[in-house]
């Protein structure tokens, strides 16, 4: 469900629709949407127990933050339209750093003067607001910034923002865009093992972030930050039924668990897609290595059986996670990939990263080959240009991926990037000595 942040009303009507046409000559103001485009980044240590965020503009603690992308260096000018249902109000804009402070007062919907922010490179513009005064219930109900380009080049500048709330983009927007790498594996005999390991940098890991990194045609296993004091290691498995809703999916193509590891959760997971879902709490730290395994193999009765290892590093051990049976599926593992997302849409404005290296892949014959070339992508938010602070590529011996944050370094997708070989890393594992590598053979 979208966060509305309180700006009542506003999420849904077309600022366009309130002002006067304008001079075909005159420059375009761009409208921002404060449902898509802002974020509560400060509030009450009170308001930060019940979850860090107040549903209506009514507290001086409280600075929600507003973001836009200027495409080239610019002049812009902003303003707020804005409403006070009750009384008259005073709060603080800071524009890019600068703080100018703006008494409001009208039930009805005006625009209101904030100043100038000048740009000398493309990039995100911040906008923070914050009440200091008020005598009605709230300081404001706001609906969106207006930003109006001026100079001889106003008309060629391009705005970049979450621009309506079709198919629920104000949500997908605010979770900001997902990215992923696409691993190369080898033509031949088929795939039946995938590694992976990946660190996440200290500082890159924000609640609401999923580092995945062994991605396969059916599911996806990786680590998550799922509280300010819960990490898990997530595997899942989709049933090829189709449908957000675990309870729809007929007996015969429901995904079974086979075996979990001690102390791990199995259940089922809905509302992106739905199947079996495994997950382990495992207190994982920024700057570690960590390692991954998937096997995925036909059982020769009509299903598939995809299990998933994580190496716990204090153990010097392979834990398994989950090993799934999923029916109507005759296959080895294809799509090997990874991914970097944040599921938390009030944490969208933090950026998170990880590093991806030494991927290997180990045919039915027990070849072992490396994959050194990944391909690059965004999902929708990323590709319609709603967001666009996400980067991926290589560096040295690993892959890289980036998002959130609004930074101002933009990575275009499809890419394929290659990566320095690790021929003298490749995995050494007794397949045989792995907690349910007999499980469907």
């Amino acid at each position: 469900m979208s966060t509305r942040l309180g700006w009542t009303a506003a999420l849904m009507l077309s600022a366009l629709s309130l002002v006067p046409a304008r001079a075909q000559d005159a420059p375009k103001t761009w409208d921002v949407p404060m449902g898509g485009n802002s974020y509560l980044t400060a509030t009450s240590a009170d308001a930060a127990k019940r979850g860090g965020r107040n549903d209506r503009w009514n507290s001086p603690d409280n600075v929600t933050s507003v973001y836009f992308r200027v495409d080239r260096a610019a002049e812009l000018n902003i303003a707020l339209r804005a409403k006070v249902p009750q009384g008259e109000s005073r709060i603080r804009a800071t524009l890019a750093g600068k703080a100018v402070e703006k008494d409001l007062k009208g039930a009805e919907t005006a625009d209101v003067p904030l100043g100038k922010v000048v740009m000398k490179a493309p990039g995100y513009v911040k906008v923070d607001l914050q009440g200091l005064k008020k005598t009605g219930e709230v300081f404001a109900d706001i609906e969106a910034l207006e930003v109006t380009p001026t100079g001889k080049d106003a008309a060629a500048v391009v705005l970049n923002y979450v621009k309506d709330n079709k198919d629920n983009n104000f949500y997908w927007g605010r979770r900001g865009p997902s990215i992923h790498l696409g691993y190369e594996l080898p033509k031949g005999e088929p795939t039946e093992w995938f590694y992976n390991e990946v660190t996440v940098p200290v500082g890159s890991d924000p609640v609401g972030s999923y580092f995945m990194s062994n991605g396969f045609g059916e599911g996806y296993f990786g680590m998550q930050v799922n509280g300010e004091n819960e990490r898990r290691v997530l595997f899942s498995v989709w049933s090829p039924f189709k449908t957000d809703r675990p309870g729809e999916i007929p007996e015969d193509q429901k995904i079974t668990l086979l075996k979990k590891g001690e102390g791990v959760h199995g259940g089922e997971f809905g509302g992106e897609g739905s199947g079996g879902q495994s997950y382990w709490l495992y207190p994982w730290k920024a700057g570690n290595t960590y390692r991954f395994l998937n096997r995925v193999h036909p059982d020769g009765k009509g299903s598939t059986v995809y299990t998933a290892w994580f190496f716990v590093p204090e153990k010097n051990n392979w834990q398994l996670i989950a090993s799934f049976k999923r029916p109507k599926t005759d296959k080895h593992l294809t799509g090997a990939h990874s991914f970097l997302e944040n599921f938390a849409d009030r944490q969208g404005y933090l950026s998170r990263g990880a590093l991806y290296g030494n991927q290997w892949s180990c045919d039915v014959k027990g070849e072992w080959h490396e994959s050194t070339v990944a391909r690059f992508t965004t999902d929708p938010i990323g590709r319609s240009l709603f967001r666009m602070d996400y980067a991926g590529g290589a560096k040295g011996q690993q892959f890289f991926m980036r998002n959130g944050g609004f930074f101002a370094e933009n990575v275009k997708p499809d890419q394929k990037f290659t990566r320095e070989s690790t021929p003298a890393k490749k995995p050494v594992i007794d397949f045989k000595k792995l907690e349910g590598a007999d499980l469907g053979s």
